[in-house]
């Protein structure tokens, strides 16, 4: 297993266990951040997760790295937000959903025009 296989995987475990406590946080608490939150990391950890385990082409770590970048970015602001009141980098949500989007594309490309292993 590669170190970035090694890093999808733990990151996706994080990304899906703090969207649970978001989730649930939101839910009780009625953080309107947290709803976001959830909903960003509980619908890129299991992809993140798949792409990791897949043994894929070369070409779709790219996608890997995009959809971790984002996700981490988009939830960092979020999280920063509801915790501190404030983000220290107030573009860093709109990064994230940048990066999540070029993500999903590069996935489309690498889908399409990857070779097999």
């Amino acid at each position: 297993m590669s170190p970035l296989e090694r890093i999808a995987i733990a990151f996706s475990g994080l990304l899906g266990a703090s969207g649970v406590a978001a989730a649930a946080a939101s839910s009780h608490a009625g953080a309107a951040l947290l709803g976001p939150y959830s909903l960003i990391a509980l619908s890129h950890a299991p992809a993140i997760l798949a792409l990791a385990l897949a043994r894929l082409p070369r070409i779709f770590n790219w996608a890997l790295i995009a959809l971790m970048a984002g996700a981490g970015l988009f939830c960092t602001d979020l999280a920063l937000r509801y915790l501190a009141g404030g983000s220290p980098l107030p573009l860093l949500a709109p990064a994230g959903g940048m990066a999540l989007i070029l993500g999903w594309l590069l996935l489309i490309i690498a889908g399409l025009f990857g070779r097999r292993n």
